[in-house]
């Protein structure tokens, strides 16, 4: 995450509100939604009806190695009115059973619970007419099997699990029955309150035993009735994107429904959507309703220790006379508990029932029996049934992890490089020795890519292996000097010959031919040698200046105690090397990197976060570009812009300490993962340029061959093609052409023909004002400003809120059955 700068008016204004910009990869959307398409073409996304518009992408970014081979499913299982993501597949030959290939969902917060959800149609893609039989992970523990009944048998599985680092994986293993494929990959937040059974230790998998009358093998089920029309609802309906399909019509079952709303407020560890509430299931003639599941045998354990976590919703939905009581037992394999007895819903009011079943490998029942005194029959709104698995397998140091994933990036490598670097053991990655512990996570010792082709500098990644032993790099075409951190790991012993390119430390170019036979030993020997008695010359110097340093940093520590002060302290700033370090945990945690170099993440000593931008030794910037940087950030002062907060000039160690952006920085909203999933509108747009040219001062004299080319396209009154395609066509075209025209003139030379920013600003709100009228009825007036890019995600939610829920819409697969508009309740999904 490079740090925001002040961006000048004209580059705002072509580049964040016309010009397309490539996503990255790998990373959740606005609303912190992964949604992947795993077939379609590498690089490109659409919009998705079923879900109003969530942006699918492809999964390039997301494939370990990259991995697999796309294809398309074949006729007639092509010609059902599909949903694009069931039309593609990923697939993953390999060398025989014992294969993974994995997927890598970043951004993510540690200790964070998501939903995850792999979706898989066979649809005869390979023109083999045999659906195969394949193992899916999530992470290093096993999930279940993925199993076909026929080639056109859809399969969703489900995962409520809690994320141990910033990045989850989803693999798919060969064990050796057919080729494994995927369709869909989709990964949600969660809730801190919900779903508290899943922890670190243990997941929830949602049960995938079908039923006759039901659509999928996905046990999640409301109770709106036809189910030919309520079939399915997910987003906007249930904010996590969770699917609940309908349970059928029982025919010994009638439902009963309301229009006003169900305060679901109660329920918040599970947080069930209104729309599901507002239906229930209750007995036609009959005081039981009664419910049933088996194990699920694609969740292969010992099955007679499977735990189930079992959720019943209620909310009582009619206004009871004085003389009526709807009252109820709830009996689970016919044994009530504390609270099951003499149960009775509450009006409008959605609560949770949950139980915990621990038992037998048979079969397992739910039975709603009216009390003696009760009048009315049962009654049942929703429910979901999971199965509780513990997460026996430690994986990777995530640290460790994080390295390996580094390393095989920057070096292409392919091999078996997927998913976990240790685990399972049967995984591990070729060339990797992994120290494993019984209560710990697994840690690399050993790396040995000798003849590897590898081509470059040593990549840092290497020093954050912490427990690594030995390192064999040789015979590579690697190049550039021999990084620091290698000799500053004490323990490690590393091969570095016949790399003809390598310098050693300090030298301006590399060794003749002849020397490289004594590269290894001046490794081995020297340079242990060299810098145990640097150590210790440096401790008597330390001991003598330790005094006055911490003088000096408790002065400053003082200092910023004072509010007064903090603000020109910080402003004037200039840090140490070794403060960089101390701030930074030796730059423990690298949260981006640039062409300056990388950027990592720092606590000031009040605790107040920082990024922290290190120039590289390869970096093309030098002192000169380094100054300019660092006076034209420091004058720089507005809400809406990050603070260059200080800055450090330490011999040859270049730095600048910006203010820490939570959340991301606008290149990531133009240049990230959210530029494709939900890119910003043009309503959006305008207003954080509002703001940004309210913020700022100058005008630019550069990029004078992006004003040529959008001068070009205007003259030839082609405005789209300058316009951001990811918006959609979704904008005033008289809005944008007079945007347009702004930021040329703010190219004119000479620059006393440009406008002031005043004007700027004046111009911008009349931009706002055109687009107004369009119909953008979710987003705020155009007085009003944004006060941070995060505001994207409440307009989302705002604008799928005031949709008219009898809208028409696609299902997962197939169109729905009747639109009549007699049908009362929400739209059918």
């Amino acid at each position: 995450m490079a740090p925001a700068t002040a961006t000048p008016c004209p580059r705002l204004l072509l580049l964040l509100l016309l010009w397309s910009v490539s996503p990255g990869h790998g990373q959740p959307d606005a609303l912190g939604f992964i949604s992947i398409d795993c077939g379609i073409t590498n690089g490109t996304s659409y919009p998705d009806e079923s879900t109003r518009g969530l942006r699918y992408v492809s999964d390039a970014g997301f494939v370990d190695a990259g991995a697999g081979t796309n294809a398309g499913i074949n006729p007639p299982y092509r010609d059902r009115d599909l949903a694009p993501r069931y039309l593609n597949v990923r697939y993953f030959p390999t060398t025989g059973a014992g294969a993974r290939s994995c997927y890598t969902l970043r951004g993510l917060s540690p200790g964070a619970r998501y939903l995850v959800r792999c979706t898989f149609y066979y649809g005869n893609y390979d023109l083999l007419n045999r659906p195969p039989t394949f193992g899916l992970h999530l992470g290093v523990n096993r999930w279940a099997t993925v199993n076909f009944t026929a080639a056109d048998d859809t399969v969703i599985l489900e995962a409520v699990a809690v994320s141990q680092a910033d990045f989850l994986q989803v693999c798919l293993v060969d064990i050796g029955q057919g080729t494994p494929f995927i369709s869909g990959l989709d990964l949600r937040p969660l809730k801190a309150a919900m779903y508290p059974e899943a922890t670190l230790n243990q997941s929830l998998f949602l049960l995938s035993l079908r039923r006759p009358a039901a659509r999928f093998a996905l046990n999640r089920y409301h109770f709106w009735r036809p189910a030919s029309t309520y079939r399915i609802f997910r987003y906007p309906f249930d904010q996590h994107d969770r699917i609940w399909q309908s349970y059928g019509d029982v025919t010994a079952w009638t439902n009963i429904t309301t229009a006003d709303t169900v305060d679901v407020s109660n329920s918040i560890s599970f947080d069930a959507p209104a729309v599901v509430m507002r239906s229930a299931a209750t007995p036609v003639n009959g005081t039981q309703l009664d419910l049933s599941w088996s194990p699920d045998p694609s969740m292969i354990n010992d099955n007679s220790s499977t735990a189930y976590l079992l959720l019943l919703y209620f909310a009582e939905l009619q206004q009871l006379p004085g003389n009526a009581l709807r009252r109820f037992d709830i009996l689970i394999d016919s044994t009530s508990w504390n609270g099951s007895r003499s149960y009775t819903p509450k009006y409008l009011s959605a609560e949770v029932v949950e139980r915990v079943v621990v038992q037998g490998s048979g079969q397992h029942s739910v039975a709603l029996v009216a009390t003696p005194d009760a009048t009315l029959p049962p009654i049942l709104n929703a429910f979901e049934i999971y199965s509780v698995q513990n997460m026996t397998e430690l994986g990777t140091d995530n640290g460790d992890a994080k390295a390996m994933m580094a390393i095989r990036t920057t070096y292409m490598l392919k091999k078996n490089w997927m998913g976990d670097p240790c685990a399972p053991k049967a995984f591990a990655w070729d060339g990797l020795n992994c120290s494993y512990s019984s209560s710990g996570p697994a840690s690399i010792t050993a790396l040995k890519l000798s003849s590897s082709a590898l081509i470059g500098g040593i990549d840092p990644s290497f020093g954050d292996l912490r427990s690594l032993q030995y390192l064999d790099l040789s015979n590579n075409s690697l190049s550039g000097q021999i990084p620091d951190f290698l000799a500053q790991m004490p323990s490690l012993t590393y091969l570095i010959d016949n790399n003809a390119n390598i310098c050693d430390n300090g030298a301006s170019t590399c060794a003749q031919e002849g020397k490289e036979k004594n590269r290894t030993l001046v490794i081995a020997v020297v340079v242990p040698i060299a810098v145990a008695t640097l150590l210790f010359v440096a401790a008597i110097l330390i001991l003598h200046r330790r005094r006055n340093k911490q003088d000096t940093w408790m002065a400053n520590n003082a200092r910023l105690n004072s509010h007064r002060e903090r603000s020109n302290i910080f402003e004037n700033r200039q840090f140490s090397y070794k403060e960089l370090k101390l701030i930074t945990a030796n730059f423990r945690e690298e949260i981006g990197r640039g062409g300056f170099g990388a950027v990592y993440l720092g606590y000031l000593e009040n605790e107040s976060p920082v990024a922290v931008k290190i120039r590289s030794q390869t970096s093309t910037q030098g002192n000169k570009e380094f100054q300019s940087e660092a006076q034209h950030l420091s004058r720089v002062h507005h809400r809406n812009l990050v603070s260059l907060i200080g800055y450090c000039k330490d011999k040859k160690h270049l730095a600048l300490v910006y203010e820490y952006m939570h959340g991301g920085d606008l290149e990531g909203c133009l240049r990230g993962e959210a530029s494709v999933a939900t890119p910003l509108s043009w309503h959006r747009r305008l207003k954080i340029a509002l703001d940004s040219a309210q913020a700022v001062s100058t005008s630019d004299t550069e990029s004078i061959h992006i004003a040529t080319w959008v001068r070009q396209k205007l003259s030839e009154g082609n405005i789209e093609s300058i316009a951001d395609s990811k918006m959609g066509k979704e904008y005033d075209v008289n809005s944008v052409w007079k945007v347009t025209e702004l930021a040329l003139r703010c190219k004119e030379q000479p620059s006393q023909e440009r406008p002031t920013m005043a004007d700027v600003v004046a111009e911008l709100k009349e931009c706002l004002e055109l687009e107004v009228p369009r119909g953008i009825g979710s987003y705020s007036s155009v007085t009003s400003s944004t006060n941070n890019l995060s505001a994207t995600s409440a307009d989302l939610h705002s604008d799928a809120q005031a949709s008219d829920l009898r809208q028409e819409s696609i299902l997962e697969l197939g169109q729905v059955g009747d639109d009549s508009p007699t049908h009362t309740g929400p739209a059918p999904r």
